[in-house]
């Protein structure tokens, strides 16, 4: 088996990326299943990657601040989760980009994982989250191996506690490691653990609660139309208001502007 980094890894694992600037942050251009097999590939090379889902939360928020911007350039993908982020990689050139959003990316990586044997680790929310999510995934996926889950302190770690969970990751045997953290702290956790954690790291959010079944997502046709935001928003207005209103305007005002310049 590789070391997780083996300067020489297969052909089919260094296929160059095609990306392209979403306000500067380079998003991935592929289908839901390229990515979904490409992380399927680095896993089963138990190769330590780092996989950002890209909403417009996760990019104005780069815009604004230059060391996340940094975090984000240094994925070995970024995938559009957002809507409007797809949207914007249309209007860039990539014609028929899709939404590659974090519930569906884990979802159909557990069916794809669950059929080639690779063992999944559930890393972060709560234990009670993490604890209805395993039972239902188990139950939708009898043969996935789930190798593990782990609920961290919502406080900053010492190193010990740190080289810890480093350690619970590493010896579980994991070949993937789903992160819900929130963004940016997932985001910036799997930076700082890239080289240290011999698995691939998918930040995915709120996927963890829409897959538990503690948090109801929107329905399809919402999710199709790019509406996903305003269900949530609905859902819980005190919390996001600021992120979807305010965030979203932001994004658009700059995406405006960066097409303008490109033009």
């Amino acid at each position: 088996m590789p070391h997780p980094t083996d300067p020489t890894p297969p052909a089919s694992l260094a296929a160059p990326r095609t990306t392209l600037p979403v306000l500067g942050v380079p998003i991935d251009v592929l289908a839901p299943g390229e990515a979904v097999q490409r992380i399927l590939a680095w896993a089963q090379q138990r190769q330590s990657r780092v996989v950002y889902l890209c909403n417009v939360h996760s990019v104005v928020t780069a815009r604004q601040r230059p060391s996340f911007m940094s975090v984000l350039a240094g994925a070995d993908m970024a995938t559009p989760d957002g809507a409007p982020v797809a949207w914007m990689l249309r209007k860039l050139g990539a014609r028929r980009q899709q939404r590659v959003s974090g519930p569906d990316l884990m979802i159909d990586f557990c069916d794809a994982a669950s059929a080639a044997g690779e063992p999944i680790f559930l890393f972060g929310s709560t234990e009670q989250t993490l604890m209805q999510l395993r039972a239902r995934l188990q139950q939708r996926y009898p043969k996935l191996s789930i190798a593990g889950t782990l609920s961290p302190p919502f406080r900053p770690l010492s190193p010990e506690e740190d080289e810890d969970i480093v350690r619970r990751l590493n010896s579980s045997g994991a070949s993937s490691i789903w992160v819900s953290l929130g963004c940016p702290k997932q985001e910036e956790w799997m930076a700082a653990h890239r080289g240290r954690v011999n698995a691939v790291m998918v930040g995915v959010g709120a996927a963890f609660d829409f897959h538990a079944g503690s948090v109801a997502r929107a329905p399809a046709w919402m999710r199709n139309n790019g509406l996903e935001w305003l269900h949530r928003l609905a859902s819980d207005p005190q919390r996001l208001w600021r992120r979807y209103l305010v965030t979203n305007t932001l994004f658009l005002a700059s995406a405006a502007r960066q097409l303008i310049i490109g033009r």
